[in-house]
C-alpha cells in the first residue's frame, strides 16, 4: 500500500490557539515515496559484485510496516514546528524519534555546538511541544485528533476547533510530564504549573481522562502503590469478578482497585501470568559438571518496541535493566555453512518488494472487491512465480526462512493469514528496540500480582449475567458480583470452555470463529556452558524441506539475561502444529543435530543439554494456543467486536485478542486491562445515575450481614467470627467471614464465608499468616469458602439466631 501523501496527512492545529505562548508556525514537508515496479535481481553468488546494501534491521519478531491512508507513520512524521526554513526538509525517522523520546526521558535538552545564539523562548517552547507530541504519539494517541475513548468521555464540548487543539496540547503535556519520571504521582497542580490559569478546566478534563484510563500514575512505583484509592463510582463499592490472572486480568484488577472497586480474580492455574511464565531451570553441580541455573521464559519473552511501551514504564519503576536484542543474526545452511551476506541482503530486499506487490494488490481488493480475501501465502507464491524470484536452491531456502519468520510474527502458517488484513496493526506498532528483561518477565508478573486477591485452582465454566449482576461458576462454587471481566485466551473462547448465559450475541460468536489463534512453540535447553559465544543474541538455520521451514529456524541466546547458558529454539508455522504430536526426545535429537551441523565445522563441540523443556501451548487447556492473528475472512474489526461488553455493561472482555492496535503482544494485553477497567468504571457511573423504576417500599434489614460483622465476637488477620449466641460449646457452629485483600489498608475486595466449629476457629487463630490459615482450612478440614448466598439452610438458621440475639440486646 502506498504511503499517504501530504494531502491526506492532517497538519497540527495552529499554535496561536494553544495554552502556551505561540511558537513558530509549522511547515509542510513531503516524505519521499519509493514506488518501484521491479524486484531487484539477486547476485550470482559469492562475495563479489560491489558493496552489499546495508544490513537489514535485526530479525526480531516484527511485522513489516505498511501504512494505511489517513494514518501518520512514525517513520514519516513531519516536523510540527521547524525552527527555521532549513528544517522544512527534515523528516523524522524512527531513530530520531527514539532519540527525542530518550532526550525527554533523561530530562536533558539537545547539545548545542559552538557559541551560536541561544534559541528564543518561543523556539524552545516549540521544541518542547514537538517532543511532547512525539511522546503522546508513541503511547498511541493520534497527532491532531481525539481517540475514540476521548470522544466517548466528552473531553471537549465541540469536536474540532480551538478547544480540541488546546485539549490535545494539554493532554500531551501532562502525559509527557509523568513519563519523564513515572516513579512519582503527578497531580493536577503539577500540570497547572506550566498551563495558563484560564485553561484549568481543560487540565482537569485531560488529567481525569488520563488517570481513569491508566495513561498516567499507573504501575508499581512506591508513590503509585501508596496513593489513596479513589472514591468508588457508587456506594456500596461495586464488585468485579475477573476471570483469569494473566497480564490483562492483573492489570485490570490493579487499576480497578485504585478506582475504588472490590475485586477478586478467579484463576484456573496454580500461578498467575497465563501465557507469560518464567520457569527456573537448573542442574546441581557434580564431579564433572558445575552447577548452572537459568530463568527461562516459556511464553511471552520479548518486549516488542520499548518506546511508549507500558512495560518499559514498569521496568523503570522497578529498576529492571533492559537488554537490547542485538541486530546481528547470522544464518546457516543445512550443511553448516554460513549464508553469503550479499545474497542474504539482496534476497531480503527482494522479499520486502514482494510484500509491497501484495500490498498494492490488496489495496485493489479493498477498493473493488471488499468481500474477497485470499491467504497471504497464496498471494506471495503467485508473485514469486510471476517475477521468477528465488529459483535456485539456496535462494528458495533463504526465502523460506523469511516466510518462517513471518509465520513466527503471526503465530500462524501463511496459508491461514488474511492477505488483506494480516498486518492491520502495523500503523500502531511500538517504536524503539526490542528488549529482554534479565531474569525473565516473571518479575513483572510477581510484582503485578502482589496483594491482589486471587483464587487459584478455580476453572470457570459458566458466566451468567442479568440486570441485577453476574454469577461465575468455578469448581462447584458460585461467585456473585456486580460485573465480570473475562480475560481468557481466544483459544479458550473458541473451544467453548465457558458457557455464557444468556448466549453471547451472534456478532461476537462469529468474530470468535473468524479470528485466528495461532501457535508458537519453543525448545529451551540449559547447557553446561555457552558454546555458541556471547557476541550474538540470535542466529538462524535454513532447511531444505519447505514444510519444515519453521522448525528450529531461529535460536535465541539467553545467556546474557537468564543467569545461565540457556539457548532457545523456536518452532513456527506448520512445524509448530506437528511439534505437539511428536515425542520430546525426538525434538531434542533433531535440534542437537541442527546445532552440531552448525558448530562442528567450526571445531566447536556441542555438549548434551543438562535440562530441556519443550512447550506445548496448543495442548494447554488454559490457552489452546499462543496468540491471535487475522485469519482469511477476518479483519481488525473482529478485535473490536471481541472487546465489546455484553449484558448492558455486566460482562466485559480483555486480553491481547481484544486489542486491535496491539494484538499478540504483552503490552497489548496490559493496555486492554486498563481499557476495560475504565469502561467498567464508566458503566458503573452510568448505572448509578439511572433511577430505579418500580421500587418496592420495603425497609432495608438493619441487621444485614455487613452490619453484624462490624462488631464480630472474635477476629484475627482477615478472619472475623460470629459465634452461635445460644450454644457456647467448642463444637458449636461459628460463622466465619474472610476478607480477600488487605483489610488494614481498606482494600478488602470481597468477603467469603464458611461454617466451622468453634474449636477450629481457635486452631486457625493460632496459625500465623492468612495464607497458611486458608490452606489449613481447605486441606486439613476440607472447608471451602462460599458467597453470602451459598451458606445454605444451616447458615441462614445461624444468621437468624444471631439477629434475634442482637435485636434483643438493642432493645435492652
Amino acid at each position: 500500500m502506498e504511503e499517504p501523501d501530504s494531502r491526506n496527512t492532517p497538519a497540527m492545529a495552529s499554535s496561536r490557539n494553544t495554552p502556551f505562548p505561540p511558537p513558530a508556525e509549522a511547515a509542510e514537508t513531503t516524505p519521499p515515496v519509493d514506488d518501484s515496479e521491479t524486484i531487484a535481481p539477486l547476485p550470482d553468488g559469492g562475495g563479489g559484485g560491489g558493496d552489499p546494501p546495508p544490513p537489514a534491521a535485526g530479525r526480531k519478531r516484527r511485522r513489516r510496516k505498511k501504512q494505511f491512508p489517513g494514518m501518520v507513520p512514525t517513520a514519516c512524521l513531519r516536523v510540527l514546528r521547524p525552527s527555521s526554513a532549513r528544517s522544512a526538509s527534515v523528516v523524522y525517522n524512527e531513530k530520531l524519534l527514539d532519540e527525542l523520546i530518550q532526550m525527554q526521558i533523561n530530562d536533558a535538552g539537545p547539545r548545542r555546538r559552538g557559541r551560536g545564539r541561544p534559541p528564543s523562548s518561543s523556539l524552545r517552547l516549540a521544541r518542547e511541544l514537538d517532543v511532547e507530541a512525539l511522546i503522546a504519539m508513541a503511547v498511541g494517541f493520534p497527532i491532531d485528533s481525539l481517540t475514540e475513548e476521548e470522544i466517548e468521555a466528552n473531553v471537549v464540548p465541540v469536536m474540532g476547533g480551538v478547544a480540541q487543539s488546546n485539549y490535545i496540547v494539554v493532554r500531551n503535556h501532562i502525559l509527557a510530564r509523568w513519563r519523564s519520571n513515572p516513579s512519582v504521582w503527578v497531580t493536577e497542580a503539577h500540570a497547572m504549573e506550566s498551563i495558563r490559569s484560564e485553561h484549568r478546566a481543560l487540565v482537569s478534563t485531560a488529567y481525569a481522562f488520563l488517570l481513569d484510563h491508566g495513561f498516567i500514575n499507573f504501575g508499581l512505583a512506591s508513590a503509585v502503590i501508596a496513593a489513596p484509592r479513589r472514591r468508588p463510582p457508587s456506594l456500596p463499592a461495586p464488585t468485579v469478578l475477573v476471570v483469569g490472572a494473566g497480564v490483562a486480568g492483573l492489570a485490570a484488577a490493579r487499576h480497578l482497585l485504585s478506582l475504588g472497586f472490590k475485586v477478586a480474580i478467579l484463576e484456573g492455574r496454580d500461578r498467575p501470568g497465563g501465557r507469560v511464565f518464567t520457569k527456573k531451570m537448573e542442574c546441581c553441580a557434580s564431579s564433572t559438571t558445575p552447577g548452572v541455573v537459568a530463568a527461562a521464559d516459556l511464553g511471552g519473552s520479548v518486549l516488542t518496541g520499548i518506546n511508549g511501551n507500558p512495560f518499559g514504564v514498569l521496568a523503570r519503576q522497578l529498576g529492571f535493566p533492559l537488554h537490547k536484542i542485538r541486530d546481528l543474526c547470522p544464518l546457516y545452511l543445512p550443511d553448516g555453512r554460513p549464508v553469503d551476506t550479499v545474497i542474504d541482503s539482496h534476497l531480503e530486499s527482494a522479499f520486502n518488494q514482494l510484500l509491497d506487490k501484495v500490498c498494492k494488490l490488496r489495496q485493489a481488493v479493498i477498493d473493488e472487491l471488499s468481500s474477497v480475501d485470499v491467504s497471504l501465502g497464496t498471494a506471495l507464491e503467485a508473485f514469486r512465480r510471476a517475477y521468477g524470484f528465488a529459483n535456485s536452491s539456496e535462494e528458495r531456502m533463504l526465502l523460506n526462512w523469511h516466510l518462517a519468520n513471518l509465520e513466527y510474527a503471526n503465530a500462524a502458517p501463511l496459508s491461514d493469514l488474511s492477505m488483506v488484513y494480516w498486518d492491520q496493526d502495523d500503523p500502531y506498532e511500538m517504536g524503539g528496540d526490542h528488549c529482554f528483561i534479565p531474569g525473565g518477565n516473571g518479575h513483572f508478573i510477581r510484582a503485578l500480582a502482589e496483594n491482589i486477591p486471587i483464587f487459584y485452582g478455580r476453572t470457570v465454566t459458566r458466566i451468567q449475567y442479568g440486570c441485577d449482576g453476574v454469577m461465575v461458576y468455578a469448581n462447584g462454587q458460585v461467585f456473585r458480583g456486580d460485573m465480570a471481566l473475562c480475560t481468557v485466551s481466544l483459544g479458550v473462547l473458541k473451544k467453548g470452555c465457558i458457557e455464557f448465559v444468556p448466549e453471547l450475541p451472534q456478532q461476537k460468536q462469529e468474530a470468535i470463529k473468524r479470528l485466528g489463534f495461532g501457535l508458537l512453540n519453543k525448545v529451551l535447553m540449559l547447557f553446561p556452558h555457552d558454546f555458541w559465544g556471547g557476541g550474538i543474541d540470535t542466529f538462524g538455520h535454513l532447511t531444505e524441506d519447505p514444510s519444515d521451514r519453521g522448525e528450529f529456524f531461529l535460536f535465541y541466546s539467553y545467556s546474557s539475561v537468564s543467569g545461565g547458558p540457556l539457548l532457545v529454539a523456536l518452532v513456527a508455522g506448520e512445524a509448530a502444529i506437528k511439534f505437539e504430536n511428536t515425542s520430546p526426545i525426538k525434538h531434542v535429537e533433531r535440534v542437537l543435530g541442527v546445532l552440531r551441523g552448525i558448530f562442528a565445522p567450526k571445531g566447536i563441540e556441542v555438549p548434551e543439554p543438562l535440562q530441556v523443556i519443550c512447550t506445548r501451548w496448543g495442548s494447554d487447556k488454559f490457552t489452546y494456543g499462543s496468540y491471535s492473528y487475522v485469519a482469511v475472512g477476518s479483519s481488525g474489526d473482529d478485535y473490536d467486536i471481541l472487546a465489546e461488553s455484553v449484558g448492558d455493561g455486566r460482562v466485559f472482555f480483555a486480553g491481547e485478542a481484544t486489542n486491535r492496535r496491539y494484538p499478540a503482544t504483552m503490552h497489548g494485553a496490559l493496555l486492554s486491562g486498563f481499557r476495560e477497567a475504565a469502561n467498567i468504571a464508566r458503566a458503573s457511573r452510568r448505572r448509578s445515575t439511572i433511577p430505579v423504576m418500580d421500587k418496592v417500599d420495603v425497609m432495608e434489614d438493619p441487621l444485614n450481614l455487613d452490619y453484624l460483622f462490624q462488631t464480630p465476637d472474635f477476629s484475627f488477620g482477615s478472619f472475623s467470627v460470629l459465634y452461635d449466641p445460644y450454644s457456647s460449646g467448642s463444637d458449636s457452629t461459628s460463622l466465619v467471614q474472610v476478607g480477600i485483600g488487605d483489610k488494614n489498608s481498606g482494600s478488602a475486595s470481597l468477603f467469603l464465608y464458611c461454617l466451622i466449629p468453634k474449636k477450629i476457629v481457635m486452631d486457625l487463630a493460632e496459625i500465623a499468616d492468612d495464607d497458611n490459615r486458608l490452606s489449613m482450612l481447605y486441606r486439613s478440614y476440607g472447608t471451602k469458602l462460599v458467597g453470602r448466598n451459598g451458606l445454605g439452610s444451616a447458615g441462614e438458621s445461624l444468621v437468624a439466631r444471631i439477629k434475634v440475639a442482637r435485636t434483643a440486646n438493642l432493645k435492652t
